[in-house]
């Protein structure tokens, strides 16, 4: 079976959309709905460790760490999902492109989000970024 073709895939990758769409409009609700409280995630360029919950996101998100003010969108490229059975693992590159005054900029970032199926429906319960550029082996001061 082509996870990418049935319905519940469907489900599983417009329930990531609505959370990317929550982290850079400033959604907090949508966010909290759509990601589980037991979070554990890594973000390369944020620390280099483990975070877990919610309310660095929430910090963030209510503060508007992304300074996207409606002048934004993603691009999800190479998507590709496993679906197994009540969990699924989605992983792209995520490019953002922001419009400011200053002009438009793009960054992206290798990712994984794990999602998990509960009786509220699918949330995302871990998140993997990696840099999207041939990183060292080993920090260039080690």
């Amino acid at each position: 079976m082509n996870a990418n073709d049935n319905s519940e895939a469907q489900v599983v990758w417009a329930t990531v959309h609505r959370h990317l769409q929550a982290i850079f409009s400033r959604d907090a609700e949508t966010y909290r709905a759509t990601t589980a409280a037991e979070l554990s995630l890594y973000e390369w360029f944020v620390a280099p460790h483990r975070m877990d919950g919610l309310d660095f996101h929430l910090f963030m998100i209510e503060n508007n760490w992304s300074k996207a003010e409606g002048n934004f969108r993603y691009d999800l490229w190479e998507p590709r999902l496993q679906l197994y059975g009540d969990t699924a693992v989605v992983s792209y590159t995520f490019m953002l492109t922001l419009a400011a005054a200053e002009g438009i900029t793009q960054q992206s970032h290798n990712e994984s989000r794990v999602l998990v199926k509960g009786s509220d429906g699918w949330r995302v319960v871990h998140v993997h970024k990696s840099p999207a550029w041939p990183a060292p082996y080993r920090p260039a001061n080690a």
